[in-house]
């Protein structure tokens, strides 16, 4: 029988039980964060998709009818755990200070609903929707709204975190071990139209490179909540202390490579019309890895009078590994 470990792998003591720290246990569906207020503006659109990498004229902040890449909602109305379990009396073991350790991404689902835009006021709003164990394991999963100043929900997402891992530390690969996998040159095929598209159809490919450098720029852009600038992705001494032994980039990095990739063959509209977009964690994306984003068409559908069309997008690094696996639905 597998026994769960906290993240750190320690047990915890009557020191940590008096600072009566926000545990598995101590998570109940329903519990609520505050909400948080943000205004969307060019610069802060523009900034977002700079640190994502992505170079596309449409976001400059004079750009033609400029909108928030889509997955800047991770921005602009975040998760901030650390704070549900302050407002429900609790303290994160994320800013522990007897059992400091991290509660990593597992996966995020996220579904638009209306675009943002410069000018528009985003209300987040956070609870927790569930808690739940698979293989050993200990899973919890928030819920995430975004409200604009018209009170229409402009998106909402369900990200959950791994809150104890029953398999131990995973390893950082040495580097230049394993095969080394070519790196592909990167494909567009252009927009896709739905008429013309079939089942099997490949999708435009994206190759990121990471960096320690980037993690950190990516960790100073906060629209809201507390900075907190120890964690696994930027704080090597303490990264090591957790599941992945050192720093890699975060769930909502990897979602903005793949919502960037994504939009190399559907326009940004495809996701604000009703489209989603599931992404899994497999494998750490790390400093000094290149990951290919690659994908394909796996299914075509009209539904309430759109034209969807479901996308399955793998990211495979330079070790042939697989990073993350997506699943997004995009609606023409």
């Amino acid at each position: 029988m597998t026994e769960a470990i906290g993240i750190n792998g320690s047990e915890p003591s009557m020191v940590d039980q008096q600072e009566k720290l926000w545990t598995f246990d101590s998570v109940e569906a329903g519990q609520v964060g505050n909400e948080t207020t943000v205004e969307i503006t060019a610069g802060n659109i523009a900034e977002y998709a700079r640190l994502a990498l992505n170079e596309s004229s449409a976001y400059r902040p004079d750009a033609s009818g400029l909108v928030a890449m889509p997955t800047m909602v991770l921005s602009y109305a975040p998760l901030l755990r650390e704070e549900i379990a302050e407002a429900n009396g609790f303290v994160a073991v994320e800013v522990s200070k007897t059992a400091r350790s991290q509660t990593p991404f597992a996966k995020c689902e996220v579904r638009w609903f209306l675009p943002v835009v410069a000018g528009d006021t985003i209300t987040g709003r956070r609870r927790v929707l569930e808690k739940y164990e698979r293989r050993g394991s200990k899973f919890v999963t928030f819920r995430v709204e975004a409200v604009n100043q018209r009170g229409e929900l402009a998106a909402e997402y369900d990200y959950t975190c791994i809150f104890e891992y029953a398999k131990g530390q995973r390893e950082v690969p040495a580097k230049g071990a394993g095969p080394r996998a070519a790196t592909p040159d990167p494909v567009s095929h252009g927009l896709l139209d739905f008429a013309s598209a079939s089942i099997g159809d490949s999708l435009g490919e994206l190759a990121i490179t990471e960096s320690q450098e980037i993690m950190d720029r990516k960790n100073d852009f906060r629209l809201a909540g507390r900075r907190n600038d120890s964690n696994i992705h930027t704080d090597e001494e303490f990264a090591k202390q957790n599941i992945f032994a050192g720093t890699t980039n975060s769930g909502p990095a990897t979602m903005s490579y793949v919502d960037q990739m994504l939009e190399l063959s559907f326009p940004a509209s495809s996701f604000y019309s009703g489209g989603s977009l599931l992404m899994r964690a497999i494998t750490p994306f790390r400093g000094g890895d290149t990951v290919t984003f690659q994908g394909e068409i796996t299914g075509k559908r009209e539904e309430g009078g759109k034209k969807m069309l479901e996308c399955r997008v793998k990211g495979i690094n330079q070790r042939g590994e697989l990073v993350c696996l997506s699943d997004a639905v995009m609606a023409l």
